[in-house]
């Protein structure tokens, strides 16, 4: 249970019903980050399109990359609901548990090309030194190859999983193993 009162779908009526019911042909279930929202609907549907847009909009990183962004972010953050559901996620590619929970523990550790680890790098530090990013850091992710594009959507979805985190740690969220598996995107 969070720590605030949240309105189940049953209870829902008006915007709320129909923010529900957009969420649930999209996704194919309500998550409770999602429902987390519901004594404000516009809110919930605000951050439901800007969750879609960063992780399944047009963008230069593929999703396996988004993925692993999300899921070393909230792991920085010991965000466990976030790192249970992008973990899950990042493991439909992967296919490998092993390699999953390193990537959880340090992904440092990990056999990953130079650029990938670049990328997580400044996650991280952008994650829990914002305010030693700087030029190099950006300049460095650009000299790996990303595009500025991609570094946007690499700032993007950092910046998005550390607002995420806040959310869920703030609030008291928490998912149920059901919760985790089976979304359409």
């Amino acid at each position: 249970m969070p720590w605030i009162k949240t309105i189940d779908e049953s209870q829902a009526t008006d915007k709320l019903r129909a923010v529900y019911q957009m969420i649930r042909r999209r996704r194919g279930r309500v998550a409770n980050i999602m429902r987390i929202h519901s004594l404000n609907p516009q809110a919930m549907k605000a951050h439901m399109d800007l969750y879609l847009s960063l992780m399944f909009g047009k963008s230069g990183l593929s999703r396996e990359e988004c993925e692993m962004l999300a899921t070393v972010v909230s792991a920085v953050n010991c965000c466990d609901y976030c790192v249970n559901h992008h973990g899950e996620a990042l493991d439909h590619y992967w296919k490998d548990k092993e390699k999953l929970r390193g990537l959880i523990k340090d992904f440092k550790t990990l056999q990953l090309p130079k650029k990938i680890l670049g990328m997580l790098e400044y996650a991280v530090k952008l994650t829990k030194i914002p305010k030693k990013v700087n030029r190099r850091d950006i300049d460095t992710l650009r000299n790996s190859g990303f595009s500025d594009e991609d570094i946007l959507s690499i700032n993007l979805i950092t910046s998005y999983f550390n607002f995420v985190n806040r959310i869920v740690l703030g609030l008291g969220v928490k998912s149920t193993p059901e919760e985790v598996q089976g979304y359409k995107v």
